[in-house]
């Protein structure tokens, strides 16, 4: 029997097979209980093009201390990051990968402020 992590993992394998047919860059999302992180990933996987997460000094100044990065404002605030700095980079087309998390709660909130902040997928 597979544990809630060996689970998380299966569905993410064929969500990434499924993305690697498209041929473009993947907007990759990880939730921990603390932080959420987000990865613009290249389209043949070798290198990461953008990042933004809680963790990161500026977000957790305007989160206003310790404690506040696994709410859906702290998602937000990573998904508008994480759309500037791809734009930044040149992409504005990514494929979003949710590495298997459910389409819920902070993992929606970050997709929608992407998309929002104009980021394509």
């Amino acid at each position: 029997m597979l544990n809630k992590k060996e689970q998380r993992l299966r569905r993410s394998r064929q969500t990434r097979a499924r993305i690697a047919k498209q041929v473009v860059a993947r907007l990759t999302v990880y939730r921990s209980n603390l932080h959420v992180y987000a990865s613009v990933i290249s389209d043949d996987g070798s290198r990461v093009l953008a990042s933004a997460s809680t963790a990161e000094k500026a977000v957790r100044e305007q989160l206003g201390g310790d404690g506040k990065g696994g709410n859906t404002a702290a998602a937000a605030i990573v998904g508008k990051r994480i759309a500037e700095k791809a734009k930044a980079a040149g992409i504005d087309k990514v494929a979003f990968d949710r590495a298997g998390f459910a389409f819920h709660g902070r993992v929606k909130a970050l997709a929608e402020a992407a998309r929002e902040a104009g980021l394509q997928f």
